[in-house]
């Protein structure tokens, strides 16, 4: 089956990029092991994220530093940009007890604790207006897909699906249409999100020519891919990666 065309494309614009030292202003429990931290600082004038699949590097020092140098050798995770302002940035963690660099520091770090930030380096912006929407991931993908809703417009044909552990790990996300939440519970990250979208055949496609967004665990590619092919979508046309990998902490996701 030929792809549909589609009304919208994928395009690149390079950013600046800069490195910026902030502070640990606050943070907020979304749900038991889900946080969000405010970040700030004057070298946040000029920052910009054009694109909801964006990603930064933070830095996270053990204790304070007596220079930049020293921040930037700090071990350092990539995270997507969630909000911003002038002299604020808002960022998201998925906790899972003592695991990884970033999200213990985001979970404990004392308030005023510094902070490294750099990039984005660039963004891969979505332009021009789908005629549907299909967002899917895992927790790590809530920024992502929080960034991506909030274009969706009011009445369009848009489906999103989100993986957690339970119901008692779903989060609130402002959207049009409902989250259909994937219960993994003891299952490895990424799985029942793969059979969620296995199961999705042509007749579940939202709209002739849909974006579609897919990030989570490595393992999810291969489904997202799949689920391109059946719906007749160009892989240019939409955005299935691994977010992060398991057993590898320093893994990257493809930008």
């Amino acid at each position: 089956m030929d792809p549909v065309k589609s009304g919208f494309a994928l395009v690149r614009r390079p950013l600046e990029l800069r490195f910026r030292t902030l502070a640990l202003a606050a943070r907020e429990w979304l749900s038991a092991d889900y946080v969000r931290v405010r970040l700030t600082g004057s070298d946040l004038a000029g920052f910009s994220s054009l694109g909801a699949d964006d990603h930064m590097r933070l830095f996270f020092a053990e204790g304070p530093t007596g220079s930049v140098e020293e921040l930037r050798a700090a071990p350092s995770r990539e995270y997507t940009p969630l909000a911003w302002g002038d002299d604020w940035l808002d960022v998201e963690f998925a906790v899972h007890g003592d695991e990884g660099v970033g999200a213990p520091w985001a979970a404990n770090a004392p308030i005023g604790a510094t902070v490294g930030a750099g990039g984005p380096r660039g963004s891969l912006v979505l332009e021009g207006d789908p005629d549907g929407w299909l967002l899917a991931g895992d927790e790590t993908a809530i920024p992502a897909i929080r960034r991506f809703a909030a274009q969706i417009p009011s009445g369009a044909s848009a489906r999103i699906a989100v993986e957690v552990r339970d119901a008692e790990h779903e989060l609130t996300i402002d959207a049009p249409v409902d989250v259909e939440w994937v219960h993994r519970g003891d299952a490895p990250a990424g799985s029942a999100l793969a059979a969620h979208l296995n199961a999705l055949g042509a007749e579940d496609r939202p709209g002739d020519a849909p974006f579609v967004f897919v990030a989570a665990e490595s393992s999810i590619v291969k489904p997202g891919r799949a689920l391109l092919e059946r719906w007749s979508i160009e892989p240019s046309r939409a955005i299935v990666k691994g977010y992060w990998k398991r057993g590898e902490a320093e893994y990257h996701a493809p930008h």
